[in-house]
């Protein structure tokens, strides 16, 4: 079948950046004070399902995407056009040896070409490498872990939960996010007792702005993977032969939500389940519970 116009320009586009570009972090000054990129600068990430030509792009999308660059006119990168999405920020990854790999907005990107626009509101995001991944299960020592999902239960998704005290000015400008009450005094307690955190994100978290958001509450964690809503084989994968060496790294596992204590022995696969109240009390529900379940054993 005969590739059309678009899957020949997305294939064009790809090829300039396949097996070429490589991500590279980008410093702190550069993620605050680059806010809108150059389209000319912005490239496919090869392997989202948006360059698949079987699977994407959705003419569709990018069609009202269009429909609304053309309807904002001369307003079309302000505020006022959040209502239909198209002001929101790309998430982007800075890639050597120049520009930035689109994460998330590809549609949005080809819309903005196809109407004349020459720059798009970004976020530069910071991910975690698979290498950086398999460097910090080398290096550590402990072999049990708890997992955790940053957005569902790190971070406070509802204004009716309780939450840490907010940070001081700016500090409260730069880190909007708020960290679930008893979230530092957790992650204390388990570090003290030899477990491995990790945190989840099906978003683009910058690695960097949750490290740096911990730290000033007294705080850290072991490992932070990003991107697991990703569907491209690649990124499926990936995350599967790294849950595979995590499995055979720790002997116990515990993943821990709102509502519920999961331990699992990584060896017997064996698991115990612990309801959790989801209140003000979730942080010493589980330390007890984890205190319990050393005691007994």
């Amino acid at each position: 079948m005969a590739k059309t116009k678009l899957q020949s320009f997305i294939a064009d586009e790809v090829d300039k950046v396949k097996g070429i570009c490589v991500p590279v972090h980008a410093s702190r000054l550069e993620r605050a004070l680059v806010r809108k990129v150059n389209c000319n600068k912005l490239h496919p990430n090869p392997d989202d399902e948006f360059c698949f030509p079987e699977i994407g792009p959705n003419e569709s999308i990018i069609s009202n995407y269009e429909k609304d660059y053309r309807r904002a006119g001369s307003d079309r990168t302000s505020a006022r056009m959040i209502g239909s999405g198209i002001a929101e920020p790309l998430d982007v990854q800075k890639i050597h040896p120049s520009g930035y790999m689109i994460l998330n907005g590809h549609h949005r990107w080809i819309a903005a070409i196809r109407t004349g626009m020459s720059r798009l509101p970004v976020r530069i995001v910071n991910l975690t490498q698979e290498k950086e991944i398999r460097k910090m299960l080398e290096l550590s020592k402990h072999d049990k872990r708890i997992t955790l999902d940053l957005e569902e239960v790190v971070f406070v998704t509802g204004k009716d939960e309780k939450m840490e005290k907010s940070l001081s000015f700016p500090l409260n400008r730069i880190y909007l996010d708020r960290l679930r009450l008893g979230i530092p005094s957790l992650f204390a307690y388990l570090t003290g007792r030899g477990y491995d955190i990790w945190l989840y994100s099906s978003g683009y978290e910058s690695v960097d702005y949750v490290r740096e958001l911990l730290k000033l509450y007294h705080t850290h964690v072991t490992g932070i993977i990003t991107g697991t809503a990703r569907k491209a084989p690649k990124d499926v994968k990936t995350l599967k032969e790294l849950e595979a060496l995590m499995a055979s790294k720790y002997s116990y596992t515990i993943h821990a939500d709102k509502s519920l204590l999961l331990c699992v022995n990584s060896r017997t696969k064996e698991y115990r389940e612990y309801p959790l109240s989801g209140d003000a009390a979730w942080s010493a529900e589980i330390i007890d519970i984890i205190g319990a379940m050393e005691k007994n054993a």
